[in-house]
């Protein structure tokens, strides 16, 4: 990761960065912050998703237990009318898998985008959906 620039110059002087990393085109790769928290009813994951969309992430549940949550942020194209005197928005793309707790009812997990949090909520199971969902296996 290139080393964080001091100057708060919008357009630095093209001596003063030569010699240092501005002109190299910065890729970031963010790990955004995740809060998980249970309740008694439900599990909660909440993840710090600033400027993405609800487009810009994807959320499925794998044959193997896991909650993959995948988001990507691309440029924008540049616009024919705008001139960019330094251009730093740039590409940023990450995946976080949550293995999930057996109690979860799967068929009821939802989510939402609102002020830069993503909000999943995953309902545990009522006590009989366990018991329905424990198969007993007859002794031959």
């Amino acid at each position: 990761m290139l080393p964080a620039k001091n100057s708060q110059n919008w357009l630095p002087s093209l001596f003063n960065d030569f010699f240092e990393t501005d002109w190299i085109p910065r890729t970031h790769v963010t790990s955004p912050a995740i809060n998980v928290m249970e309740a008694d009813d439900k599990y909660t994951v909440e993840a710090a998703v600033p400027g993405m969309t609800k487009e810009d992430i994807n959320i499925h549940l794998t044959d193997d237990n896991l909650l993959v949550i995948t988001m990507e942020k691309k440029n924008q194209e540049e616009e024919k009318d705008k001139k960019y005197l330094r251009r730093e928005f740039s590409y940023s793309k990450y995946e976080q898998s949550l293995i999930l707790p057996e109690d979860v009812e799967k068929e009821q997990i939802s989510a939402k985008v609102a002020d830069g949090v993503l909000t999943v909520e995953l309902p545990k199971m009522t006590e009989q959906e366990k018991e329905k969902s424990c198969r007993q296996i007859e002794i031959q």
